[in-house]
């Protein structure tokens, strides 16, 4: 039975985020999303951890063989703790690749039995992020498209006090 470990800050997730965990979950026996703290990354998440991980099990409430699970630690840390000997990074553009890159390597030298496989994004996500959903989310844009229902409110809540 393979276990794939598919990170991320998730914040917010997309369906983009989710059209590679669907994929992957038609690839491996189970999937674990690992929503990462990610305190340090930027400003800051704009949503909790304990939000951003209620977004993605709304959103994967019928992919059976997906957990969703929040983490702190180093990610093979975290991989080794769920048992997972995969990581699944999705990729949009030739950008993402270099960074993802130099974390697999990274990754591999932390934790050789742990391999990576990068899913490439469906052409209809492979412009969309989590910061550009918040920037046009952020000027009153439609993201509707982009994002669930649950994520959508959210954002109008949080950045507009709308609900």
């Amino acid at each position: 039975m393979t276990k794939a470990l598919i990170p991320g800050t998730y914040d917010p997730v997309t369906l983009g985020h989710i059209d590679v965990i669907k994929r992957s979950a038609q690839i491996f026996n189970e999937i674990v999303v690992g929503v990462a703290a990610s305190p340090k990354k930027g400003a800051g998440p704009m949503f909790t951890l304990d939000e951003r991980v209620a977004f993605l099990k709304d959103a994967l409430r019928e992919q059976d063989n997906c957990k969703v699970l929040p983490f702190t630690s180093l990610l093979v840390d975290f991989a080794t703790e769920v048992g997972a000997t995969v990581i699944v990074k999705g990729l949009r553009v030739v950008t993402d690749f270099e960074s993802e890159f130099q974390q697999a390597a990274l990754n591999y030298q932390l934790n050789p039995n742990l391999e990576t496989l990068f899913v490439m994004a469906n052409p209809e996500n492979m412009y969309l992020s989590s910061s550009m959903v918040k920037e046009v989310a952020s000027m009153r844009g439609d993201t509707s498209d982009w994002v669930t229902p649950l994520v959508q409110q959210a954002l109008n809540q949080r950045l507009f006090g709308l609900s």
